[in-house]
């Protein structure tokens, strides 16, 4: 009888100090259950010329009356639209994103009001497809009236492709690491538990141009650099260790 007391109680002081030693692994957040891994991140990026731009080209007309107003808008839309077919775009690549009536209150030198005209803005979204041609684009779109350009965006016409190449680079980066980190430490790398990864990030040259009202006035053979894009992307991975 009594040496069956002591290996009970015996049992319980090693249950004690099992359950004593899970607490203290779960509160340290070390779980006796998780698996050891190691974990990498990685980045890779691609830098490309653009072939392709985008480009806000409007009109801008004001006039005593609507009619005046609306009359000389369109005769300039009209010559912006052929001029811009003479230089190679073609019709799916002309989208017209605004078009506005709208009064305005004339004033003079002491700010009281002597009178309201007209304004009409029509802005169109030009998609070119030959960079070649952009500065020459600009020059004819300014001659057959266009009075407000606002900023020239630059495109990949193949973005999957340079996305891809992107990632992959990314993802070997991070493989790279791995082995270099397991190698250091003397272990050996299982398989890979997880892959995230990022959005990727474009970083591009953006021409700021705005020929305002004074348009008549700018200088012909408007110089354009398209510079390069940069797409980059960066891996996360979780690596087991064996």
């Amino acid at each position: 009888m009594k040496k069956k007391t002591i290996f009970i109680i015996g049992t319980l002081l090693i249950g004690a100090v099992l359950l004593s030693a899970c607490g203290l692994m779960e509160a340290q957040g070390v779980s006796p259950t998780s698996e050891r891994y190691i974990r990498v991140s990685g980045s890779g990026e691609v830098a490309v010329v653009p072939d392709i731009a985008y480009i806000n080209i409007g009109v801008h007309s004001e006039a005593e009356d609507v009619s005046s107003a609306l009359e000389a808008n369109n005769t300039q839309a009209t010559e912006l639209t052929e001029a811009l077919k003479a230089e190679g775009i073609e019709a799916k690549d002309i989208q017209t994103t605004n078009f506005n009536v709208y009064p305005q209150t004339r004033y003079d030198n002491m700010g009281q009001p002597v009178g309201t005209s007209y304004v009409v803005d029509n802005t169109v979204y030009i998609t070119v497809r030959d960079l070649t041609k952009l500065g020459k684009l600009l020059d004819s779109a300014i001659s057959a009236g266009a009075n407000n350009i606002y900023g020239i965006s630059f495109d990949i016409a193949d973005k999957e492709t340079v996305l891809a190449q992107a990632r992959e680079l990314a993802i070997k980066d991070a493989e790279a690491k791995a082995k270099s980190v397991a190698t250091v430490a003397g272990v050996t790398l299982g398989q890979i538990l997880s892959i995230d990864v990022s959005t990727p990030i474009y970083t591009q040259p953006y021409f700021g141009y705005d020929t305002g009202k004074g348009a008549g006035g700018l200088e012909t053979s408007v110089p354009v650099s398209a510079g390069q894009i940069v797409v980059s992307y960066t891996a996360t991975l979780n690596y087991a260790i064996e």
